[in-house]
């Protein structure tokens, strides 16, 4: 076996993969929250990608199919190798050993996020109660994971396809209104959906974590790429997050900078559409 080779793929949705890595040195030592920075090719670009889960030497990754680097990743099959996988990177969850009531809520593909961090917040003693949610149901992934970690659980579709109709924000606004001691909540997905669900919680006074995910390029704190601003202070997504406290981050400088390079991004995806055959895996 290879050293990076993938050792399972496959299509979770229409736009979102799932890949096992044989990554040893990443799998021994990622904990929750944590990320490994993936390079397909040594040609393209680097890759900011949560750990999702891990399982021996080998690690969990789940992305959606939007860019050139990921279209290409998505394009790669069982057996086949990656010339890097740096990691893990970033600061682990901030998880209690015992007696709290957690609410990890993933939205998308932040879905992908949340198995690892449930798992280890279970591990520790805590109550974990999960809330995932989609636009509709065939993009909806990882709930058996998450239904057969969580002590309950809450599936929620913007076009009500499965679950609760609505947004991941109603069931944890319910919760939290319910008077149940509510001790952390983690958000996980979109900025905006990040943004808004956090919202919720600020009445309440519940310490609330989001996952950030800015342009980044080293991963190690060096090219300053992925710098954001939480609680009036510089701070950088690689190497002092990406978590961080929901309700200090500063929403509009993080998504402006997300959208610093969309015409050169744009640029990029018109020439791989032109000159690359799609041979994207298909949902099994």
């Amino acid at each position: 076996m290879g050293k990076y080779t993938i050792v399972q793929a496959r299509a979770l949705s229409e736009a979102v993969f799932e890949m096992w890595i044989h990554a040893p040195q990443v799998a021994r030592h990622a904990k929750a929250g944590q990320f490994c920075i993936i390079h397909a090719d040594g040609a393209g670009e680097r890759v900011p990608l949560t750990i999702s889960g891990t399982n021996g030497d080998n690690i969990r990754i789940a992305f959606m199919a939007v860019g050139t680097t990921t279209k290409l990743l998505a394009t790669l099959k069982t057996g086949d190798e990656l010339r890097d996988v740096a990691g893990p990177l970033g600061m682990p969850s901030d998880i209690a050993e015992g007696g709290e009531t957690v609410v990890i809520v993933g939205g998308g593909v932040g879905v992908a996020c949340t198995p690892i961090l449930a798992q280890a917040a279970k591990d520790a003693g805590n109550y974990v109660i999960g809330i995932i949610g989609a636009r509709n149901r065939d993009l909806l992934i990882f709930e058996d994971d998450m239904r057969a970690i969580c002590n309950e659980l809450y599936v929620t579709t913007d076009d009500g396809s499965y679950g609760i109709k609505g947004f991941a924000s109603g069931p944890l606004k319910e919760l939290c209104e319910s008077g149940r001691k509510i001790d952390k909540v983690w958000i996980i997905g979109p900025g905006m959906m990040m943004k808004v669900t956090s919202e919720v919680t600020r009445p309440f006074g519940i310490r609330t974590y989001v996952s950030l995910n800015p342009v980044m390029v080293d991963g190690t704190g060096m090219c300053g790429s992925c710098r954001v601003t939480v609680g009036g202070e510089m701070k950088f997504a690689c190497v002092d997050g990406p978590e961080f406290d929901a309700h200090e981050v500063d929403w509009n400088d993080l998504m402006t900078r997300q959208r610093m390079y969309l015409s050169e991004e744009k640029q990029s995806m018109e020439y791989h559409e032109e000159h690359h055959v799609c041979r994207c895996r298909k949902v099994e």
